[in-house]
């Protein structure tokens, strides 16, 4: 058994993750560490044996947690002090917690536009600074100013937007930064207005993705010069439950970039489906899919 420093907030051994991810599969986490501040993770990192892995999950809409669990300690940004949005003039700061969508909400109140696609993003902040995530053509990196957060040895860094180095989907910046908090701006609008587009964007999403299944986010990495939803679609996946798998995982007939649990799954089961259609994608039109969704853990023997 690991050796744990004391804390503040939630530390849980051997809990199951299925019930935090929006698969709702998957093995345990040794320990699961909820902290109650910035503070509070700050002097949990400073005194966890450096030997031990540390692994973060938001809201678990676009991770795939393995059956076999994960090694280590699992921090879970989650409540309040978290999730706290603050609007000053053109700008929003937000807590690495807050979900996506509401950060688009409070800019709408603010009268800040320009952050309306997060409420097409079903994540949190801090899962959007680590992969620049975006949608409907805009990205993070059109609208971050600077965030900062704790290097895996509990240490402050800040960063501006040039530091992180966005590309599509990527970022340049240390994968063991465990993000805080992030500052964007925007450009002053109406509120009504903002608020339009941010129901309209909300109204594609539900008209054309499986929000209510058990799902993650887009499967896939648009490839350059096309669409995966397109390449899936085209390759026969649309709806198609995966042999192999006893029809454990299929591709949703409402978006075919999007996986779905219809009730049995396991996380090998989707994985699975996801490995075969990026072979079959491959196969029959020599394009290599690559994974969107974060797959995390062990796989059972």
């Amino acid at each position: 058994m690991i050796a744990l420093p004391e804390v503040r907030g939630k530390l849980l051994r051997d809990e199951p993750l299925a019930p935090y991810t929006w698969f709702r599969v998957g093995g345990s986490a040794d320990a699961l560490f909820i902290p109650a501040d910035a503070d509070d993770l700050a002097d949990f990192l400073k005194a966890l044996d450096p030997a031990v892995p540390v692994t973060v999950l938001g809201v678990g809409s676009n991770v795939i947690v393995r059956d076999g669990g994960v090694e280590g300690v699992v921090i879970r940004l989650a409540g309040r002090p978290w999730a706290q949005i603050a609007a000053d003039g053109d700008t929003i700061t937000a807590g690495a917690g807050a979900l996506d969508s509401m950060v688009a909400k409070a800019s709408a109140k603010a009268g800040i536009a320009g952050l309306e696609f997060y409420a097409g993003i079903p994540g949190t902040i801090g899962g959007a600074l680590t992969m620049n995530a975006g949608c409907y053509g805009s990205e993070t990196k059109d609208v971050l100013v600077s965030a900062w957060g704790l290097n895996r040895r509990g240490e402050r860094v800040d960063y501006a937007l040039a530091d992180f180095g966005y590309t599509y989907r990527h970022s340049r910046a240390p994968a063991d930064i465990i993000w805080v908090e992030a500052t964007y701006r925007g450009a002053p609008d109406a509120p009504d207005a903002v608020a339009a587009r941010i129901a309209e964007i909300t109204r594609r999403r539900e008209t054309t993705q499986p929000i209510r299944e058990k799902t993650g986010g887009s499967t896939f990495k648009n490839p350059p010069g096309h669409s995966s939803w397109k390449l899936v679609d085209e390759a026969g996946w649309r709806g198609k439950l995966h042999a192999e798998t006893g029809g454990g995982a299929m591709f949703s007939e409402l978006h075919s970039n999007f996986m779905i649990n219809p009730g049995g799954a396991t996380a090998a089961d989707i994985e699975g489906l996801g490995e075969a259609v990026r072979v079959d994608v491959l196969d029959k039109t020599g394009v290599q899919l690559e994974w969107e969704i974060k797959r995390i853990g062990r796989a059972l023997s």
